[in-house]
């Protein structure tokens, strides 16, 4: 069972969290939901690692994709203060950034993944440069674009991060994980938000379980292994559509990912913003609660009036390289996946492996949610939608909510 608490309008959602949570193998989670800026639910359970450790209420979790949430706040706090023009070119902030056809490149392309910069298969010869932050950097000012910019969308999975990361450094002159703590982490009294796990926080993280392989026998015989028949036949569909799906891995798979070791002590405290970062619910939800409140949260505004409105405001509506559906890209989030309920102002950020963060302004609603263990998809599982949906439904089943809207 899991430990913490639920207020009793959210009792059917913490029972979907239950069913969710592993119970005959390793793995655990937690999730945390406000409306109207109030804590509602606050559950965690499970364990952390193969060994059983309980997971607690201040365990740590890679949450990969989540992280792109974070970083765009990060970036919007800056432009409401007026530090950041989304429609100018990032080279207006970063002139290095305007080599090999970059120089028109605006910051709201690389926000809604127009900017044409997705391969990482064409920056790195192995994953184990991820970790190297200035390297990176100085890629990323190398790097052409595989389209031309704003002629269409592809998902920037892992470059995401170190593009909006840098400008980021180069408009505030400090190191990322600084501008998280003074602009986020202080603000809104965050205990578990992170890009690059600090020494004395590293025995907080919980393991990334995935599924055992089994050992190859070094003896025998290589072969190639040939897709599965429903591989096959999706790999066919999707190029008869028009969609190509070499892209995903030129956009996920970097040579060396099967090596690349996402448990590591160096991995955690790497500064990797595009599928890095490490949080607790709490803090996810925390941050999406003061996105839901149009910027404000207990008494705290980190973003002027009508900031979230400009930000959440879809950019783009066909579907684009790397991912074969279209994503309703907002400026550095996408849309919101339920298994029921229609969610048009939600918008958020999933991770692969099943975390996700997001909010609906329309329902004053924010959700935070890690997981360690199941592999997903780039944009969360059914186990995150299942969550959504519920807490959706639970909302809308208020008396007070449904009074409002009668009286609308």
């Amino acid at each position: 069972m899991p430990d913490g608490y639920v207020h009793p309008d959210f009792r059917n959602v913490a029972e979907v969290f239950r069913e969710q949570l592993p119970k005959d193998r390793p793995g655990g989670g937690a999730l945390c939901i406000y409306h109207r800026g109030e804590l509602v639910l606050d559950l965690w359970g499970g364990t952390r690692d193969r060994a059983g450790t309980p997971w607690t209420a201040d365990t740590l979790s890679l949450s990969f994709s989540t992280t792109k949430g974070i970083v765009a706040t990060l970036l919007h706090i800056l432009a409401s203060r007026g530090q950041v023009g989304y429609d100018r070119p990032v080279a207006h902030y970063w002139p290095a950034f305007a080599q090999n056809g970059k120089a028109g490149i605006t910051v709201r392309q690389l926000l809604c993944h127009e900017a044409g910069l997705y391969s990482i298969r064409r920056l790195i010869r192995d994953a184990g440069e991820m970790r190297d932050w200035p390297h990176m950097l100085a890629l990323i000012e190398q790097a052409s674009p595989v389209h031309e910019p704003g002629s269409g969308n592809g998902y920037h999975a892992l470059t995401f991060g170190w593009l909006v990361g840098g400008l980021i450094e180069k408009v505030t002159g400090k190191p990322l994980a600084q501008v998280l703590d003074e602009e986020l982490v202080q603000p809104l009294r965050l205990d578990g938000c992170h890009i690059g796990v600090p020494e004395a926080e590293l025995s907080r993280c919980a393991d990334l379980i995935v599924p055992l392989r089994k050992p190859r026998d070094p003896a025998a015989p290589r072969r190639p292994r040939k897709p599965p028949l429903a591989q096959q036949v999706v790999t066919t569909a999707l190029k008869l559509s028009g969609f190509d799906p070499d892209s995903i891995n030129e956009a996920m798979v970097p040579p060396g990912m099967g090596r690349f070791d996402w448990n590591a002590r160096e991995t955690r405290q790497a500064c990797i913003p595009g599928a890095g970062g490490f949080f607790d619910a709490r803090s996810l939800a925390r941050i999406y609660a003061m996105l839901a409140n149009g910027g404000e949260l207990d008494g705290t505004r980190l973003l002027g009036p009508g900031a979230v409105e400009k930000f959440a405001s879809i950019q783009n509506r066909t579907r684009g390289a790397v991912i074969p559906m279209p994503m309703h890209w907002r400026l550095g989030y996408h849309r919101v996946f339920t298994t029921g309920p229609r969610t048009p102002r939600a918008f958020g950020h999933f991770g692969y492996g099943g975390s996700g963060a997001w909010c609906d302004p329309t329902r004053h609603l924010a959700v935070g949610y890690v997981v360690n263990c199941g592999v997903g998809t780039p944009f969360g599982d059914l186990r995150l939608w299942k969550i959504n949906t519920a807490a959706i439904r639970a909302i809308d089943s208020l008396p007070t909510l449904l009074l409002q809207w009668l009286r609308a």
